[in-house]
């Protein structure tokens, strides 16, 4: 039976993953934005309970790409550290408080017009 090569977009999504559950991320959610969105497949989102937390989990995301083999394309907002996205490419983490998050609502703005079609909307 002929080996199938390794996807290397799941293992860089197994690494961040495990990288956020490692440092007990929060709420993590995965939204697949491919075919809406051309910068990236896959948007990774999760909550940190402090700005000391949402910088040590978006370094725990680092080092676990680097495992994966996958080096930053960019980190943004790790002085603040409020929201700090890591840029992986295939890949993009936003890693936010939870006032932050919410006033955002990435979840919401990249899950609108998702829905099945003919799917009933709520009453």
């Amino acid at each position: 039976m002929p080996r199938t090569k390794p996807d290397p977009v799941a293992q860089l999504r197994d690494q961040v993953i495990e990288g956020l559950e490692r440092i007990k991320a929060r709420d993590i959610r995965e939204i697949d934005v491919r075919g809406r969105a051309s910068f990236t497949d896959l948007l990774v989102i999760a909550s940190g309970t402090s700005t000391t937390h949402v910088k040590a989990i978006a370094d725990e995301v680092i080092k676990h790409a680097k495992r994966a083999g996958t080096v930053p394309l960019g980190v943004e907002g790790a002085r603040e550290a409020e929201w700090v996205l890591v840029d992986l490419g295939d890949i993009v983490v936003h890693v936010m408080l939870p006032r932050v998050r919410e006033f955002y609502a990435l979840e919401r703005l990249w899950n609108v017009g998702a829905e099945e079609p003919g799917a009933a909307l709520p009453a």
